[in-house]
C-alpha cells in the first residue's frame, strides 16, 4: 500500500537521528548546530545547542545521559542527567571524515558510522551514479560503554540508519552507497562477526531506518519523496509519499505505530544550510516500534 504523509512542523534546517522518547521526537538538526524535540502538536524546542558543531546520530545510556554525535569532530559528546557535557568517545582513529549515524545498546555501547569521505563535493562534482559506483570504503565504529573505541567492521559504504534487534542478538547497518542493509551477530563483548545482506534495497538507498515489531524495516530515500518499509530479502511491503526527499525514520508516539519522516529540499549543505526549509512529516505505521533506536 502507499500512501501520503502530513506535516507536522517546518522550519527546520536539516533533520537526522530521529528518536522517540518521552512524548517527544528528538533529532539533530544539522545546520542549526543544535538537539532539538518536538511532539506530536507540532511545538519544536531546543534540547541542546552546540556552539562549534554539527550534531548527528542520537541514544541514550541506561543512567538516562544523551549522547550525542559531533560530526567535523569526530567525538561522541555526553550531557549527563545533571546536564553536563563532556566528551565521551573520540572517534578520530576510527573514522575518516564527518562521524554520522549512531545507535546505543542496552549497555550503552553504541555503533557510529561516518561518511569516509566528502560525499557532497563528490556528488557535486561527479554525480550521483559516478559516486555510487566509484567510493572509498569506510569502518564502522564500537564505543564501549566507558567511551573507548574500536573498529566493528571495515570495507562498509558509508554506514547509516544503524538498528539492533529486540533481542540485542543482530545489527542491522544501511549501507547507504552499498543499496543494501547488512546485517551482523553481536557478540556479548559488542564485537560483530557473520556478515550478510540483510536487503539489498536498489532503486532505493537507505539513509536512516527504523525496525518495527513485524521485523521489517522502515528505510528513508534520500534519492526520492519517499519512505519505504521492506522485509529480509528486500520485499517492499508499504511506502509513504512525502513532500520532499525523505532522509531519516523513526517510529514512535504512545503506541510506536506513528512513522516520524525528517525530509528537506536537498542534502548539499550549501542548500539545506540556506534556509529553514526542512519537515518532519508523519503516516500511521501498520506496526509498532521495535529494537532500537
Amino acid at each position: 500500500m502507499s500512501r501520503n504523509a502530513r506535516i507536522l512542523c517546518e522550519g527546520i534546517y536539516f533533520g537526522e537521528g530521529p528518536r522517540w522518547r518521552e512524548g517527544r521526537l528528538w533529532f539533530s538538526d544539522f545546520y542549526a548546530r543544535a538537539v532539538k524535540s518536538v511532539s506530536l502538536a507540532g511545538d519544536v524546542r531546543t534540547e541542546l545547542a552546540l556552539d562549534d558543531d554539527a550534531p548527528s546520530g542520537l541514544g541514550w545510556t541506561p543512567d538516562g545521559s544523551l549522547l550525542v554525535v559531533s560530526m567535523a569532530k569526530r567525538r561522541v559528546l555526553r550531557r549527563a542527567p545533571d546536564g553536563a557535557v563532556t566528551v565521551h568517545a573520540d572517534l578520530s582513529g576510527v573514522a575518516t571524515f564527518l562521524a554520522n549515524d549512531m545507535v546505543v545498546d542496552a549497555a550503552g555501547g553504541a555503533y557510529v558510522g561516518d561518511f569516509g569521505f566528502d560525499l557532497h563535493d563528490e556528488l557535486l562534482e561527479r554525480g550521483e551514479m559516478s559516486v555510487f559506483a566509484d567510493h572509498p570504503a569506510t569502518r564502522l565504529a564500537r564505543v564501549a560503554p566507558d567511551g573507548a573505541v574500536t573498529v566493528a567492521a571495515e570495507d562498509m559504504h558509508f554506514p547509516n540508519g544503524s538498528m539492533i534487534t529486540p533481542d540485542g542478538k543482530t545489527l542491522i547497518v544501511g549501507e547507504t552507497l552499498g543499496a543494501r542493509l547488512t546485517a551482523f551477530d553481536i557478540g556479548a563483548d559488542g564485537t560483530l562477526s557473520g556478515r550478510r545482506v540483510w536487503a539489498q534495497t536498489w532503486p532505493r538507498i537507505p539513509d536512516g531506518a527504523c525496525l518495527d515489531a513485524a521485523g521489517a524495516v522502515w528505510i528513508a530515500n534520500p534519492l526520492a519523496p519517499e519512505c519505504a518499509r521492506l522485509a529480509e530479502g528486500g520485499a517492499v511491503l508499504d511506502s509513504v509519499a512525502t513532500s520532499q526527499n525523505c532522509f531519516a525514520c523513526m517510529l514512535g508516539g504512545d503506541d510506536g505505530e506513528t512513522l516520524f519522516m525528517m525530509t528537506a529540499p536537498s542534502s548539499i549543505p550549501a542548500i539545506a544550510s540556506a534556509k529553514p526549509a526542512g519537515r518532519i512529516e508523519i503516516a500511521p505505521a501498520e506496526s509498532p516500534h521495535a529494537g532500537r533506536p
